[in-house]
């Protein structure tokens, strides 16, 4: 998983979105979710900062919790897929991934898409392609690591912050002690910068 992906990388895989142009704007984005325990703490702060996200749910999360998916949307943030089953691109064979990713569309309506882990091969980023928008990023903010501490994580995003950057963060359990530390540290150099946060709408 690349924090902040290599020229080579973009290359080699030119149909991916790791950066938006943009003059005034970054792209917020949360992984994993929507989770009970945390989705409605960053739904609350990204409103009280009048910032829009774009929300890439894991399709099982959502069918067992549509009235958050509902909140998303009503709160004017965007939802992008990620997989029904939080699916290992490397370890599931073409057919079977994208069947996956299918099902979860089927409680996401959502035209974007972010591989689980950062990884997916060439071939199902054919497939996928035709269908969606793939969906990466410029700024892993590592805030599920254990490795990682709080003040480790506001340092991997906030030095990068600059318009067009998409920024991974992740509403879960395993990333809310980084996360809750870092996000509002986030939005407050996001306001410094003049910088707005808009979900992806493509």
């Amino acid at each position: 998983m690349y924090f902040r992906p290599p020229k080579i990388v973009r290359t080699l895989f030119p149909q991916l979105i790791w950066n938006i142009e943009s003059q005034d704007s970054i792209f917020l984005t949360f992984d994993d979710g929507p989770n009970i325990h945390i989705t409605p703490w960053v739904l609350d702060l990204l409103r009280k900062y009048d910032a829009k996200a774009t929300f890439f749910c894991i399709g099982k999360n959502a069918e067992q919790h549509p009235e958050l998916i509902e909140r998303i949307r009503a709160e004017g943030h965007a939802i992008g897929n990620h997989t029904y089953s939080h699916t290992k691109s490397l370890l599931s064979n073409c057919e079977s991934y994208v069947e996956d990713v299918d099902l979860a569309n089927t409680f996401l309506q959502s035209n974007l898409f972010r591989p689980p882990y950062g990884r997916i091969s060439p071939a199902k980023a054919r497939r996928l392609g035709e269908r969606y928008n793939i969906i990466m990023w410029d700024t892993l903010s590592r805030d599920y690591s254990k490795y990682v501490s709080h003040h480790k994580c506001v340092r991997e995003v906030v030095p990068y912050l600059r318009a067009g950057a998409i920024v991974a963060f992740h509403d879960s359990l395993k990333a809310s002690r980084n996360m809750r530390y870092t996000l509002p540290r986030v939005l407050e150099a996001a306001r410094e910068l003049n910088l707005t946060c808009r979900p992806i709408e493509l």
